[in-house]
């Protein structure tokens, strides 16, 4: 019980120190919300403007992309802060405490989970500020918020491990933004995948961006039936798919992640 509850404690513990150093740091997290609100208005009224989508809005559309989007680059604060404290030595005194060793990744990720949301939430007022609209009810509206989080939560987990093996903040930043870009960009997020290369909409239509942007827009309502929909199953399943990847995200990186840490500390 004590392997489960310590772990835990210990978690929270750190996620406390790690919300009084974004209390002491406001620029940290007025770039995680500034970030959203830039991306929606560029992508609203410099690509709205441009890109027509069948049967609904083009904002209505955009929005769940942009979700996705802004949750995969804010979980890399996850990564960039772990690289700063391993330079800075913070992980030599944590290594001196009575203390789980999954506790600094447990409240590194939970901390940052709630500046994700923080992200989300002013996202949500400037994309409801600029014409999206949510056609389904409060409840799956709930998970759709939902399900975006446990994503953020799990990515953190992929960028804490890529951090750990890395270990400095500019090696992070360089590979983070090499594989964020054609993550995303490659995906359904921004535009109709049906349209692209045959090759490309393959890899679009197996991406995870794709698919946890088509259970937001299921989820939001910003779905048309003018629309098509590529007939593969993490598309056409995209709710339970997305809950897949989760699992699997969490199943394979948590302990990954643990295991450099605890490398990167006796080292």
């Amino acid at each position: 019980m004590n392997a489960v509850i310590m772990p835990v404690a210990d978690g929270w513990t750190i996620a406390k120190r790690n919300a009084l150093k974004i209390r002491r740091s406001p620029d940290m997290l007025g770039g995680v919300v500034m970030l959203p609100v830039v991306l929606v208005l560029l992508f609203a009224y410099v690509f709205g403007s441009a890109i027509h989508v069948p049967g609904m809005p083009y904002r209505e559309f955009l929005l769940p992309g942009i979700f996705v989007q802004a949750v995969i680059m804010s979980a890399q604060i996850t990564g960039y802060t772990l690289t700063l404290d391993l330079r800075k030595g913070i992980f030599d005194r944590f290594r001196s405490l009575p203390m789980a060793p999954s506790a600094v990744l447990i409240g590194q990720t939970v901390s940052d989970l709630l500046m994700n949301l923080a992200g989300l939430v002013v996202m949500a007022a400037v994309g409801l500020a600029v014409g999206w609209r949510v056609h389904t009810s409060p409840a799956e509206a709930a998970l759709g918020f939902g399900l975006l989080m446990l994503f953020a939560y799990a990515f953190s987990w992929v960028t804490a491990t890529v951090a750990l093996a890395l270990r400095t903040p500019e090696s992070f930043n360089n590979i983070a933004t090499m594989v964020s870009f054609p993550l995303v960009f490659v995906s359904n997020a921004f535009l109709d995948s049906s349209g692209l290369p045959a090759p490309l909409r393959v890899v679009a239509e197996w991406n995870p961006v794709s698919t946890f942007t088509q259970a937001a827009r299921e989820l939001f309502g910003n779905t048309s039936s003018a629309l098509k929909t590529a007939d593969v199953w993490p598309i056409r399943h995209a709710v339970a798919a997305s809950l897949l990847w989760i699992a699997v995200l969490l199943v394979v990186f948590v302990p990954l992640a643990t295991r450099l840490y605890k490398k990167a500390v006796s080292s």
